[in-house]
C-alpha cells in the first residue's frame, strides 16, 4: 500500500512537513513509542492510552498502517485476534520518537514549573 503523502517535492522544509504529518497529532506518536516494546493486541493498546477512544485508535492505527508504519495481523480465530507491530519503516522513526521523549523528560517538569509560577 503506498504512502498517504505521495508529493514530497514541494519545499526545502517539506520533509519534515511530511515526517510530521505522518507521525503528527496526540496519538501517532504514542502508538509507536508503546510499540517498540513489542507486538500490542488492540486492548493491550486501549489499556495502556486510556485516553483514547476506541473509534480514534482504530482510526490511528489505520493511518499508521496506510503510510507503512505498522503492520495489521489478523489471526483466523474465535473470537478473532488481532495484533500491531512495527514496520521495518516505523522502527526507522525510534531514534526521532526516543529524542522527542528524552526533550519531553528534560524540559516538562520546566513547563510545569512555568505554568505553576
Amino acid at each position: 500500500m503506498p504512502p498517504r503523502h505521495s508529493r514530497l517535492d514541494c519545499s526545502p522544509g517539506c520533509p519534515v512537513e511530511a515526517a510530521l504529518g505522518l507521525i503528527g497529532g496526540k496519538w501517532k506518536g504514542i502508538l509507536l513509542y508503546h510499540l517498540f516494546q513489542g507486538t500490542l493486541r488492540f486492548n493491550a493498546i486501549r489499556k495502556r492510552l486510556p485516553g483514547l477512544t476506541q473509534r480514534m485508535l482504530t482510526a490511528q492505527l489505520r493511518e499508521l498502517e496506510a503510510d507503512g508504519l505498522i503492520i495489521r495481523t489478523v489471526f483466523a480465530e474465535v473470537p478473532p485476534r488481532v495484533e500491531y507491530s512495527l514496520s521495518q519503516r516505523g522502527r526507522t522513526l525510534e531514534p526521532v520518537i526516543m529524542a522527542l521523549k528524552a526533550w519531553g523528560d528534560e524540559h516538562v517538569l520546566k513547563l510545569s514549573d512555568q505554568a505553576a509560577a
